[in-house]
């Protein structure tokens, strides 16, 4: 069993805030991770996307994104796989996701 600084905490669906989502997605950072996962569409790894920020901001924007219900997080080995998580976000606010990542920047 791992300590509680090994557990990734994730809120429940019910608790997933719309604002919590919208701000999340508003950085183009993290809308650019979460289109990237969204559109690889299985469990990728957090390095594995290109972004122009340190591993430090990365972590900050990957846990922006699990806080907010945007985005899985579990640890496979030494990595950390993101999934969206798309059922959830559509069930509780239908096709917002799927404008959000289609929107044009």
């Amino acid at each position: 069993m791992g300590t509680m600084s090994d557990e990734l905490v994730h809120p429940e669906r019910d608790e997933i805030r719309i604002e919590a989502v919208l701000h999340a997605l508003a950085d183009p950072v993290r809308l650019h991770l979460v289109r990237e996962m969204d559109r690889i569409g299985v469990g990728v790894a957090c390095g594995a996307i290109e972004l122009p920020v340190t591993k430090s901001t990365r972590t900050h924007h990957l846990r922006t994104l699990r806080e907010a219900g945007v985005i899985r997080m579990r640890k496979e080995g030494t990595s950390r796989i993101g999934t969206v998580r798309r059922d959830d976000l559509d069930a509780r606010y239908p096709g917002l996701l799927t404008a959000i990542l289609s929107a044009e920047n």
